[in-house]
């Protein structure tokens, strides 16, 4: 099998990113040989690696698709600085990837850029839509929640935002439903009194 043909069928997935032992099952090779078939992809410009293991197999890579792939198997979604960014909520542009995740919070490094991953409690985890293209993307609401969510922990990336815009159509009731569904008492009113504080600068 050749490089465009091992493309093919890696294309014929319908996914957006495979691992090296993906590719390998997919392909009836060992893992040293689906790596160098990817490799040889890669110098033709058909595949993109990310980190070690990890490729991105559609043409041009958004850093908003991969964070679920860079914790799978733990799932993950955008949130926090990000996902208010592409609300039109805050207008910096966030350096970085900001999600939330149940696998542990991690910095990582890839080839196309930096991801500040988040670990959520599981009763507070969600509260996102899939977009075209797989990204998934907390709702204004649940973005602005999971960064007063964080507010309370030892990371100083959650203490304040630029001025932010509240949508015209944004669900306060929504922020209430989240409330109540962090076990700690403590944590709930932490999150209560950031989200209190955020929505009184909001325009």
């Amino acid at each position: 099998m050749n490089a465009h043909q091992a493309f093919a069928q890696l294309r014929r997935l319908g996914v957006s990113v495979v691992t090296t032992s993906d590719a390998a099952a997919l392909l009836e090779q060992s893992v040293p040989a689906a790596s160098q078939t990817l490799t040889r992809l890669a110098s033709a410009g058909l595949v993109t690696l990310i980190r070690h293991g990890v490729w991105w197999i559609k043409d041009g890579v958004d850093p908003l698709c991969l964070p679920e792939y860079l914790t799978a198997p733990l799932p993950s979604y955008v949130s926090m600085h990000t996902a208010l960014h592409r609300h039109g909520m805050i207008e910096q542009i966030p350096e970085v990837v900001y999600a939330a995740s149940l696998a542990r919070t991690q910095r990582i490094r890839s080839r196309v850029g930096v991801f500040s991953i988040h670990h959520f409690a599981p009763e507070v985890f969600g509260g996102f839509e899939e977009l075209s293209g797989g990204i998934k993307l907390a709702t204004p609401e649940k973005a602005l929640f999971d960064f007063a969510y964080l507010s309370g922990g030892r990371s100083r990336l959650f203490t304040s935002l630029p001025e932010l815009t509240l949508p015209s159509r944004f669900r306060k009731r929504e922020l209430l439903r989240w409330i109540e569904k962090i076990p700690s008492a403590r944590s709930r009113t932490l999150t209560k009194t950031k989200l209190d504080a955020l929505m009184a600068t909001g325009a």
